[in-house]
């Protein structure tokens, strides 16, 4: 039965008629219902008696009486739809049961008969309330399984459950499993109905698939795997263009937020994101649920904030959270709610920037928000707490004085008066314990009175109690139990305090539903209390926190989101130099090593990964060295160099790279199960990183505010501890600083003026730095007049050019004390590992191609012109061996592309041209070219395995970043990174007309004594740098001797 009981038309004919068409059969049209014309094919024929073969008699009889019921049971259903009269729906219901009698389970009519009763008992039920809802889904579900996929009456049988389902679930309190499953049989019925089918008007009209999605979404949120299931159903059903689409789109996204704080999958989180983004760019401001759709997107933001650290995702929430405020202007039935929001986001905010108007805007939002919500408001509570933390944060932060410790008290009120109306199952019940405990600890550490640590301690248990083992409130409750015993030990000094406060340091860092900016957080402040009070737990702490950091970096997509994620934690910076700098107090040279390499050059040792080499594994799995190497090649490129503005497309690219970070881990976890391949991949242990001393020891200068000191690595054997005793972290910052005005002064003096000030700075680095280090070389190792040696500095050593320390002395004899480089041939390397992958890669030489690449006139004369560039070039071409396939890539070919191209192409390249230090983001440091600049990123993203030395005759090619000196980013770094194993770079400001000595004197030592036939070797690069600095004394002042330095092998 399709339709509603309608009388379409009278048909009157005659059986003579009927009789005299034989076989021809006769199309009836009638009159359009509802836009469609529905028609009716007859066909008459004469039943002959079988003399023998009374079954087939008899069966006819019977499919007559069916025929003759079913027509009287439409007949009775018909006069009912006219007149509602219920004893002919009663007559209706009889004789269609009567049908359904007659039709057994094998009867080609029994779904036709079922369907028949089962519609005409659904209008007694939906009109009347006489029926039984659930034999009438039986009728249908069986009607249907006889009505299997492919049959023409399929979907008539799907779109009458579905009708069925959606009536019960109305019917009988909104049971969510009734329309639930109305969903699903209309996901599966809309593709059977094409457009301009009947089916698919009444699907598609108020009283089809609508109903159904309408019903969907006003269900409550279920974060269950169904629950989230149905949500995408509804989705389908509700294509873009339909009036339902949006609330389709949000409802997913709230349901998959609920899921993510229930689970933590930031899978979930970045769906819910894209999902909120989409349903507010379908809705004007005037929409009525515009507001709602802005609220439950920035919450989301601001929750992966919190989860993922990002700061563009806490800065788009405030701005949202501003816009709805805008919108909810005084006496608006919402505004109440925009003020805590947007107070809370500010409050999120001040805990990471310390900016002293938020935390004030904060409260103020609060307050008003609080006046909005009298007792007696269910959001009372979620005020009360939000202004406590806002007015303890604000104590906690900033100068302790009389005002603010009314702060304090205030909050504590506040907070007590939460839990007094908050029920004991509350949700968010242990959000207030744990508060109020931070708030108690707090002013016991300004009363001293023990009552207050006593009970914040009670409360943070009662929370843990109330929590199951992976509830992320559990986090809270371990991080208020540190802040009490910590706050009990200060004063009692009891040493089970401090374990305590340790222990639950270790529970809250090691919290996996916590995001990694509050985990890295917790470390951090872990590091920094057992610093504090020489606890034990300190090295832990210390690979907690870098193991964490690696974690977190490895996560982000983008190289410049990497780097904000260094920024951004406070405390973070100077972690890899504390860590070495505690584990040599602890004699623990070997784990020093370790951890300064895990914690420096993140960027560099993350992308490497992604290059590792694969062959000793495929000749253990060859599977899985594929795999690994597919996935590494798919992370490479996924890898962004900028962050991209449309926060749609950020986030679907954060999420596509997580997933293959996901799948990457899964096969390296893989591969470690191998025999032999139980380290693949994990931070290198010291027996590995001494493979960069093969050829010289390799000396570490660590620049911690704990100890200065110096490690030598030797080529064999147990690493040297050089204490710098005479030297502190301050004095280095001041010795930085000292040089940097130095250099300055020096640049505007004349050639032959004495550079005294750099002579004293020098002098400085040779007695406090230098000679003790050199003292162990020569005694201890032994090391030989003239060996190589390369220098590894870290945090503030980085600024200073070690290499030239000199003491600036004569002997009795009247000869002058050596220097440095009188003594040794210094390398620098950014990082043992570094120094490592170059060695590696020397093992595949290619024949050598060299170019020149020189750009005097960049970007139509923006910057200034070096002159001496184009008679560089020619000197290089004259010096180097025409053995070595030379060219030159100048004037207008020296673009960005040309510059590249040559740099992919040639293994030994030689370019002069300005190069500039960004220091408000280093990886937009750059060499300028004719058109645009090539800048690191640039060079960063190539791989040129072949190549093998690079002189870098600009500017500013060798300088670290002030923010993250640790990450060693420059050019040279990234030149050597990108497959270079050799770099000539500079440490400051190079005038382009004296440097050109220094060049011509490098590659005169450099080819010195080749003959046809020998081989370009780049790892003389360093002895001939030496050998030029000593060549040109007498031509290049002192301080444009200083500035070029070797990296690599």
């Amino acid at each position: 039965m399709l339709g509603n009981g309608e009388v379409v038309a009278k048909l009157e004919i005659s059986w003579d008629e009927l009789l005299d068409r034989g076989d021809e059969p006769i199309d009836i049209s009638f009159p359009p219902v509802c836009d469609f014309h529905p028609s009716l094919t007859l066909k008459a024929a004469v039943l002959h008696p079988c003399d023998n073969d009374d079954s087939a008699l008899l069966d006819s009889i019977v499919e007559c009486e069916i025929a003759r019921e079913t027509d009287v049971g439409h007949e009775q259903f018909a006069k009912y739809m006219t007149s509602k009269t219920v004893t002919h729906l009663n007559d209706a219901v009889q004789h269609f049961q009567l049908v359904l009698d007659r039709c057994p389970v094998d009867h080609p009519d029994r779904a036709a008969a079922l369907t028949n009763l089962a519609s005409t008992r659904l209008k007694d039920y939906t009109e009347n309330d006489r029926q039984d809802i659930v034999s009438i889904t039986s009728l249908f579900r069986e009607a249907l399984a006889l009505r299997p996929q492919g049959h023409p009456d399929h979907p008539l049988s799907i779109y009458h459950l579905a009708q069925a389902l959606g009536w019960r679930y109305s019917k009988e309190n909104f049971t969510a499993v009734y329309i639930h499953e109305s969903a699903r049989l209309c996901c599966k019925l809309m593709p059977l109905c094409p457009e301009g089918t009947y089916l698919h008007s009444i699907m598609v009209g108020p009283y089809g698939v609508n109903v159904v999605i309408y019903g969907c979404n006003n269900l409550p949120i279920d974060a269950s795997d169904e629950g989230i299931h149905l949500r995408r159903v509804v989705l389908e059903l509700c294509p873009p263009g339909n009036e339902h689409y949006p609330e389709a789109l949000e409802n997913l996204a709230e349901t998959l937020r609920s899921r993510f704080e229930q689970c933590g999958s930031i899978d979930d989180l970045d769906e819910c994101i894209q999902c909120g983004r989409e349903a507010v760019s379908l809705c004007s401001e005037g929409h009525s649920k515009y507001d709602a759709y802005l609220n439950n997107l920035a919450t989301s933001l601001l929750t992966r904030f919190k989860k993922l650290g990002k700061y563009h995702d806490l800065n788009e929430a405030i701005s949202l959270y501003e816009k709805i405020l805008r919108l909810c202007p005084v006496g608006h039935d919402f505004r109440h709610i925009s003020l805590d929001n947007l107070g809370a986001a500010l409050f999120t905010r001040f805990s990471q920037r310390s900016d002293v108007d938020d935390i004030n805007r904060s409260i103020s939002l609060h307050r008003e928000a609080l006046t909005l919500r009298p007792p007696g408001n269910p959001y009372r509570d979620y005020t009360l707490n939000n202004l406590a933390a806002a007015l303890q944060i604000r104590y906690d932060n900033l100068d302790v004085s009389e005002d603010l410790s009314e702060d304090l008290n205030e909050a504590i009120d506040l907070y007590r008066d939460s839990l007094q109306s908050t029920q004991l199952d509350h949700p968010l019940r242990h959000t207030t314990l744990n508060n109020l405990s931070s708030a108690l600890s707090s002013r016991f550490r300004q009363t001293l009175k023990d009552e207050d640590v006593e009970e914040a301690i009670r409360l943070c248990q009662e929370s843990l109690e109330a929590l199951s083992s992976l509830h992320p409130g559990r986090w809270l409750s371990y991080r208020g139990l540190q802040e009490a015993y910590l706050s009990r030990y200060r004063v009692q000094r009891k040493s089970a305090d401090l374990s305590l406060a340790v222990e639950n340091f270790r529970l809250g860092s090691r919290h996996l539903t916590q995001g990694f900016p509050e985990r890295i957080g917790e470390a951090i402040t872990w590091v920094r209390k057992s610093e504090l009070y020489q606890h034990e737990s300190a090295l832990e702490a210390y690979q907690t926190c870098l193991d964490l950091f690696d974690n977190h970096v490895m996560m982000r997509s983008s190289i410049i989101s990497r780097r904000e994620a260094e920024t951004a934690l406070r405390g973070a910076r100077s972690l890899p130099v504390d860590a070495a700098s505690c584990a040599i107090r602890r004699d623990d040279l070997r784990r020093a090593v370790e951890l300064l390499e895990q914690g420096r050059g993140q960027q560099w040792s993350l992308a490497s990964r992604l290059k590792t080499p694969v062959e000793d594994l495929e000749s253990e799995n060859a599977n899985l060295a594929r795999r690994f190497s597919e996935l590494s090649k798919c992370l490479s490129e996924a890898q962004s160099s900028t962050v991209s503005t449309d926060g749609t497309a950020a986030d679907q690219a954060e999420t596509r790279y997580r997933k293959l970070t996901e799948l990457w881990g899964a096969v390296v976890a893989e591969i470690r199960d191998l025999k032999g391949f139980s380290h693949f991949l994990l931070p290198p242990l010291y027996e590995d990183l001494q493979a960069a001393a093969r050829h010289g020891p390799v000396i570490i200068l660590i620049a911690s505010e704990y100890s200065c000191s110096a490690i030598i690595v030797p080529t064999s054997g147990d690493p040297h501890h050089v204490p710098l005793s005479s030297i502190t972290l301050t004095d280095l910052k001041n010795l930085k600083d000292r040089f940097a005005r130095a250099i300055r002064h020096a640049s505007v003096m004349g050639p032959k003026v004495p550079r005294n000030d750099l002579i004293v700075l020098l002098r400085a680095v040779w007695d406090g730095i230098m000679l003790p280090i050199v003292n162990v070389l020569q005694h201890d190792l032994k090391l030989k007049h003239q060996s190589r040696i390369w220098l590894c500095p870290t945090a503030a050593f980085m600024s200073i050019p070690l290499h030239a320390a000199h003491p600036f002395q004569t002997k009795a004899d009247r000869s002058k004390e050596p220097c440095l480089e009188d003594l040794y041939i210094c390398s620098y390397t950014p990082t043992l590992s570094a120094l490592v992958r170059s060695r590696q890669m020397m093992k595949k030489r290619v024949p050598p191609s060299f170019v020149a690449i020189g750009q005097g006139q960049p970007r139509a004369g923006k910057s200034k012109e070096l002159l001496a560039i184009d008679s560089e070039l020619e000197l290089v071409r004259k010096l180097v061996p025409a053995t070595a396939n030379r060219t030159t890539v100048s004037g207008d070919a020296a673009t960005r592309a040309g510059a590249l191209q040559a740099l992919q192409e040639n293994n030994w390249v030689h370019l002069a041209c300005h190069g500039k230090q960004d220091h408000e983001q280093p990886y937009n440091s750059r060499f300028a070219m004719k058109d645009e600049p090539l800048t690191l990123l640039d060079i960063m993203e190539k791989d040129i395995p072949h190549a093998e030395f690079a002189f870098l005759s600009a500017c500013h090619t060798a300088v670290g970043d002030e923010e993250t000196p640790d990450e060693v980013v420059h050019l040279a770094a990234g030149l050597q990174f990108s497959g270079f194993k050799s770099v000539i770079g500079t440490l400051w400001e190079v005038d382009d007309a004296v440097a050109r000595h220094v060049v011509e004197a490098f590659y005169e030592n450099m080819f010195k004594d080749l003959e046809d036939g020998d081989v370009m070797d780049c790892t003389k690069a360093a002895w001939a740098l030496n050998r030029a600095t000593h060549a040109v004394k007498t031509k290049v002042p002192l301080e444009q001797r200083m500035v070029f330095i070797h990296i690599g092998v």
